[in-house]
């Protein structure tokens, strides 16, 4: 008895040692190249609108659960946001979002006040676009659906407490796909937002 006493103490030591959360709020910016799209852009505006990499914003938070001392599993949801606006006989409007959901899992480096995570994660991107021609006075909105991949590392280091300041830098590649309800209201080849972005983002994050 007295052995299985100390082995239930010595599992519940071990378990409120590793079993730790955390919660993250992030914004950032990221710089993607989405080769469709920006054919499709310049051809209209007859002009270099679109280089070949363009910058978005992107917020994004997070829950990781330490599964040990150096093995984090996680879910992030994140949310981009992107526009293209020029004249040609009128205003033309291209804007997008892109809500991001992501599996995610690190392998962790811990230490007196800080932690540094290696890792990556899976998920859905689910496109909801809006197109405003100079000769219409609505919005065409176009969606789609499609899988995305991150790479990131991120650092975070105590502020106060338990809150600690989060930085981090992202690789992404996201297959989002063909826009639906494109071939309705155009002629020309299907364009989709298909992209390779690497971004750099900051925040905050609450450990218990």
């Amino acid at each position: 008895m007295k052995y299985f006493l100390t082995f239930i103490l010595a599992s519940l030591c071990y378990s409120s040692t590793y079993s730790q959360y955390e919660v993250r709020g992030a914004m950032g910016i990221n710089f993607g190249s989405t080769p469709s799209l920006k054919d499709y852009i310049n051809q209209v505006a007859q002009d270099q609108v679109l280089s070949s990499f363009n910058s978005a914003v992107i917020f994004s938070g997070e829950f990781d659960y330490s599964v040990s001392q150096s093995y984090d599993l996680g879910f992030e949801l994140g949310y981009l946001l992107n526009s293209v606006t020029f004249n040609t006989f009128g205003t033309y409007d291209f804007s997008y979002h892109v809500i991001m959901p992501s599996f995610t899992s690190y392998y962790v480096i811990r230490g007196d006040g800080y932690n540094f995570k290696f890792g990556g994660g899976v998920g859905l991107r689910l496109v909801s676009a809006d197109e405003t021609q100079p000769s219409s006075a609505s919005a065409i909105n176009y969606t789609s659906l499609g899988p995305g991949f991150l790479l990131r590392v991120a650092g975070n280091t105590r502020l106060t407490g338990n809150v600690f300041v989060y930085i981090a830098g992202d690789l992404r590649y996201d297959l989002n796909g063909k826009l639906k309800g494109w071939s309705a209201s155009h002629d020309n080849n299907q364009v989709n937002l298909n992209s390779f972005s690497a971004g750099v983002n900051i925040g905050i994050t609450y450990s218990f």
